[in-house]
């Protein structure tokens, strides 16, 4: 992440201030960027926080004009400039949208949960790989508690793939001595965040330590075709555009805002294909029945059903090389949704859970209106987040800063409103749908490919 820091017009000579804007810019680092250029004459100052991702030898900023009478600071990468004459009318959506994202002048890579999502993003990526890539093979990275369905999932993708893998193991204890760390780099107390923060924070470190400074990911799919376990009770199409709609206008609070801020810890940048311009106003066009669980002809069917239909291409089918090759095996085209915080292992949930009940008595959650009114933690979890959030940002301008909402499996406060079942339930996890997930908190629901 770039930052800019500008004092403009002082008092006194900018030299005088100088130690004091590099401090203030240093506000940014732990945002992960790895360059610090300054501007400092006359009555003004001008700093820039760089991460180097595009041009890492010669793109220092601030820039200057020739004359050297004009500086300036700029944050923003066109990804696809060498190939922006190029027209893409005739090219899939998503594979155009994931091209453009492959601009880089350092080794990038692919966060592979395994789920659709990822694998999609990541089976794209192999095929398109830039004949200039700083690596002739597509990396890629997991994270999960041993045996976890992520990794499991992952391996079997990157295999099929071809990638050059790297999985991570972490034990629950490594997640819960790093969720100080988390909550301060994320700058959160949403406890769905801070679970899917923790793993992810502990890979992007691991994907630093390879030379890789940029991957790509899969946020935004489930926003966009309602893939969250709850859109299984949406009611009718006009809901599921109004939600996905909610979902959307709210990622940079949640989903964007864990990518982001977990990366940026190590000074890793994150990208999301699915939420490119041109992908998002091609995704949202279209009637939104064609999103819904339920089919035309009645059958229930499993969520993201469109978009995995799209990819289900049979081996005359696949138009981008290697043309004898599927997108993706069925067993991950058709693989039910995991939320990244119950993929990399439903013990790393139970393990927090089990840690706040230790670290927070139940005298503690009976005053926590008084110990926290703004928006009170209704968990030992919850209070337990919330009370380390505090210790880095006492202020309650900081606690109002942090978007919080009832939750069941990602969902807005308004879907609660769906079913009568979502109504008393305190836990974000997907296996709190009882009834769909396959592992829920409830009823067995067996998922058949294609229906559900």
């Amino acid at each position: 992440m770039c930052g800019i820091l500008a004092l403009m017009g002082l008092q006194e000579d900018a030299q005088k201030w100088r130690k004091t804007a590099i401090d203030l810019s240093k506000k940014l680092r732990h945002r992960g960027p790895d360059w610090t250029g300054i501007y400092c004459k006359g009555k003004n100052i001008l700093c820039h926080e760089r991460l180097s991702v595009i041009d890492p030898e010669f793109g220092d900023q601030p820039l200057y004009s020739q004359d050297g009478t004009v500086v300036l600071a700029v944050n923003g990468e066109i990804y696809n400039h060498a190939g922006i004459r190029e027209s893409l009318q005739k090219e899939d959506a998503l594979v155009a949208s994931v091209k453009s994202h492959l601009m880089s002048d350092v080794p990038f890579g692919v966060l592979l949960s395994g789920g659709l999502d990822s694998s999609l993003i990541a089976s794209i990526m192999a095929r398109n790989l830039p004949k200039n890539s700083a690596w002739p093979r597509l990396h890629s990275f997991s994270i999960g508690l041993k045996g976890s369905p992520d990794l499991k999932a992952a391996r079997d993708v990157a295999k099929f793939l071809g990638s050059i893998h790297h999985e991570m193991i972490f034990t629950v204890q490594e997640g819960l001595d790093a969720i100080s760390d988390v909550v301060y780099m994320t700058e959160t107390y949403v406890v769905t965040s801070i679970r899917a923060s923790t793993p992810m924070y502990l890979m992007a470190r691991k994907i630093k330590a390879t030379g890789v400074k940029m991957v790509l990911s899969g946020e935004g799919a489930d926003e966009i075709f309602g893939g969250y376990l709850y859109f299984h009770k949406c009611p009718d199409a006009q809901e599921m555009h109004e939600e996905t709609i909610r979902k959307i206008s709210q990622l940079h609070k949640y989903d964007c805002l864990r990518a982001n801020k977990s990366m940026m810890a190590w000074g890793v940048e994150s990208r999301v294909p699915f939420l490119d311009h041109d992908f998002l106003k091609f995704s949202m066009s279209f009637d939104p029945a064609q999103k819904m669980c339920e089919g035309a002809d009645g059958k229930h069917r499993i969520e993201k059903h469109i978009l995995r239909s799209a990819f289900d291409v049979g081996k005359e089918e696949a138009s981008e090389p290697p043309a004898e090759m599927p997108y993706l095996p069925d067993s991950v085209l058709w693989r039910q949704k995991e939320q990244f915080s119950d993929g990399v292992g439903y013990s790393w949930i139970d393990g927090i859970k089990a840690n706040a009940e230790r670290q927070v008595s139940d005298a503690q959650l009976a005053q926590a209106a008084k110990r926290f009114p703004i928006n009170t933690p209704k968990t030992k979890e919850a209070y337990f987040v919330r009370q380390t959030f505090h210790s880095h940002f006492p202020s309650d301008s900081a606690a109002r800063s942090v978007e919080w909402q009832d939750s069941i499996a990602c969902s807005t406060a308004t879907a609660l409103k769906w079913d009568a079942s979502f109504q008393n339930r305190a836990d974000d996890s997907g296996r709190s749908i009882a009834g769909v997930h396959n592992s829920a908190y409830g009823d067995s629901f067996q998922v058949e490919k294609k229906h559900m």
